[in-house]
């Protein structure tokens, strides 16, 4: 059993859930999988994510925080600044300091809240270019939990985060694995407890060929980069005009089957 009555996910695709596809539609993703536990083992456990895929940091801020600082739930989930990092031009050092006002406005009202480092992006050729600015932006995000009272989810050191096969084909998002061994790592953060465990190795694989991996890339390029790079340039949001999934505090229930965490 855990304590915790309430929970509010805020952030962005990472918290919405892309691209742990849902049966009927739709994703699920780490926060949903791990509200499903926290609700079985509670009864009257409340959730929301009002997470959405492309936001910023800013509109994080200035959309979803109020919401949780009016509410008040016992728990704040909250990870941002992901797609501020990967946009050139952006100084890690504003985005941390945006970040913390974040946290502070959280805390004010006690909420407890837990933050996520972001994972190491080497095996990913979008997003490697940023590996140094994903490493100084961590330190600050450590350094923001430890002044604030924060708890951290480390995605960094996640081993099976590593693998490949922990990624989406856009290479940008997390596969359903790869939300299902966060959402146990990040029970283990809040001490909710769970059967697996987020370290267990991936089963081995063979090795592709070069010329399937070419081909994968290419595919890749016309498939997700390209369109990457139109947004980039035009502005436009995977979320423009969409809603949260979950944009109220209710009774957690499950759409369709267990999600199996």
């Amino acid at each position: 059993m855990h304590g915790w009555d309430s929970w509010i996910a805020i952030g962005d695709s990472f918290t919405e859930g892309m691209s742990d596809e849902a049966p009927g539609g739709g994703y699920v993703g780490w926060a949903d999988r791990l509200a499903e536990v926290m609700a079985a083992q509670r009864g009257g456990f409340q959730y929301a994510n009002l997470a959405l895929r492309g936001k910023m940091l800013q509109e994080i801020i200035d959309e979803q925080v109020p919401i949780a600082v009016t509410t008040r739930p016992d728990l704040v989930t909250l990870c941002g600044g992901g797609n501020d990092i990967i946009t050139p031009g952006t100084d890690v050092d504003d985005v941390a300091a945006l970040f913390e006002t974040a946290v502070a406005a959280l805390r004010a009202v006690d909420c407890e809240v837990v933050m996520f480092t972001g994972p190491d992006p080497k095996v990913q050729p979008l997003l490697r270019r940023v590996r140094g600015k994903v490493a100084i932006y961590n330190g600050h995000l450590r350094a923001i939990a430890e002044r604030h009272g924060a708890r951290v989810v480390d995605l960094w050191s996640m081993d099976v985060l590593h693998d490949r096969r922990s990624w989406c084909d856009d290479r940008l998002h997390f596969s359903t694995e790869g939300h299902r061994r966060i959402a146990l790592r990040t029970a283990e953060v809040l001490g909710v407890p769970v059967v697996e465990d987020w370290r267990e190795p991936l089963p081995s694989e063979e090795r592709k060929p070069w010329l399937r991996l070419r081909q994968d890339d290419l595919a890749w390029t016309t498939t997700h980069l390209l369109p990457w790079v139109r947004r980039q340039i035009t502005g436009e949001s995977l979320g423009d005009g969409l809603a949260p999934k979950r944009p109220e505090l209710r009774p957690f229930q499950v759409d369709g089957e267990s999600l199996n965490v």
